[in-house]
């Protein structure tokens, strides 16, 4: 008799109370990432998700595939909110899993970079960023796609995806992160490969011989302390950058220019703002760099902008809304 008596004050007071009705959200977080360990940020986590009223389930990937698995897994059930705890890369393996539907992506910064977590304005500590997740506050986001793979940063060809590969050569030899990371730029540098392309955009068409193509989902800022970031990510535009047989001289060149200014009237540097390009090479497999991860795609690669087809919690000033 006792029992069906709480039972039915719980939901009264449910009703009466609804903030006091918890909410259940998965979390996914990629132990692989960042430099701090992840197993003992889980206990602090559920504290913390406890304490803002949300009812989170916490799942440890220990691969980027067992991320992959645990998104598809998470798309499917009934969880509003799916929160991806590590860098650039596990927030697109996560959001490829819900993109297009109704579920929303949180966003715990736990990489290196965290170039999505900075734009969207959602704070790098975690328990801000919990509280971000607990507000709830949703904005739609553009994402960019190339032959069915999307990036919500950028994607690139050229010089950084040989560049991540011969780091990650590195790393398996035991080399630190960064060190593996100078140790590659420096190795590919002075290989210096060019890639020969034919570029379609807005039908025009363009032909080049570039050490690297950059797609920003969006556009970037490419000058001053302020490069690499973005105003808005629902402008809903792809925003491309390259160079057209530079050497390595005027590369650091431009480098300069761009952190200096004046980048944007340098001859040998092309910018374009669209939503949709077209990208052709002799190449039968070309190395992609998205979101940081490389994976290897078929030419000719197909890029587009899908406005607004990612919802995101974010921070009170975020701009993309």
């Amino acid at each position: 008799m006792v029992a069906p008596l709480l039972q039915l004050l719980a939901t009264s007071l449910q009703q009466v109370c609804p903030t006091m009705t918890t909410v259940k959200i998965e979390v996914i977080i990629n132990a692989s990432s960042g430099s701090f360990d992840k197993e003992d940020v889980q206990p602090r986590l559920a504290e913390l998700f406890k304490a803002a009223g949300l009812e989170a389930r916490i799942s440890l990937a220990k691969t980027g595939a067992e991320v992959i698995t645990l998104a598809q897994q998470a798309a499917r059930g009934n969880a509003k909110t799916i929160v991806a705890g590590g860098g650039d890369g596990t927030m697109n393996s996560v959001a490829s899993a819900i993109v297009g539907s109704e579920k929303a992506l949180g966003v715990l910064p736990f990489g290196t970079m965290n170039h999505l977590a900075k734009d969207l304005h959602i704070p790098l500590d975690l328990e801000s960023a919990v509280q971000t997740i607990a507000a709830g506050q949703v904005a739609k986001i553009d994402i960019g796609e190339v032959n069915g793979r999307i990036f919500l940063n950028n994607s690139s060809l050229g010089l950084y995806p040989s560049i991540v590969r011969e780091r990650q050569k590195q790393q398996r030899l035991g080399f630190g992160k960064w060190p593996a990371f100078i140790w590659a730029a420096v190795s590919v540098l002075r290989r210096y490969p060019f890639l020969n392309i034919r570029l379609s955009i807005d039908g025009k068409e363009l032909t080049s011989r570039t050490p690297f193509v950059f797609i920003g989902n969006n556009e970037y800022e490419m000058e001053t302390l302020n490069i690499g970031a973005r105003a808005r990510l629902d402008a809903g535009e792809l925003s491309l950058y390259m160079t057209n047989r530079t050497s390595r001289l005027g590369l650091i060149r431009l480098a300069l220019r761009a952190l200096f200014g004046g980048l944007r009237q340098e001859k040998d540097f092309l910018a374009f703002c669209t939503k949709e390009i077209w990208i052709e090479t002799k190449h039968k497999r070309l190395r992609v760099a998205l979101d940081g991860e490389v994976t290897v795609i078929e030419p000719p690669l197909h890029y587009r902008v899908r406005p607004r087809a990612l919802r995101v919690l974010v921070g009170k000033n975020d701009r993309s809304r």
